[in-house]
């Protein structure tokens, strides 16, 4: 059985691509580098609010214990001041 030979045909080789494409691929590449740089200046947003929200939570542990020395609860109701006492059981 005799062997078939494929034909390729060969393009000639060019050194550049067409401006055209050249502009296509600079905007992909302009949408993509745009689109990591604001993920990154999010992430730090995030970052930093996150570390605030820590400090905050910490404060409020450190308050309830001032609440707790000072009026024997913490359990306080934050838009009146009332001291929610825990109901007597009979």
């Amino acid at each position: 059985m005799a062997k078939k030979e494929k034909t390729v045909e060969l393009k000639t080789r060019v050194e550049k691509i067409s401006e055209e494409h050249l502009k296509e691929l600079q905007g992909v590449v302009q949408r993509i580098n745009a689109g990591q740089y604001n993920i990154g200046k999010l992430e730090a947003q995030k970052h930093h609010m996150l570390h605030d929200l820590a400090m905050a939570q910490d404060k409020v542990t450190v308050f309830q214990e001032t609440l707790m020395k000072e009026y024997g609860s913490y359990d306080v109701n934050v838009n009146d001041g009332t001291i929610n006492w825990p109901k007597d059981e009979k």
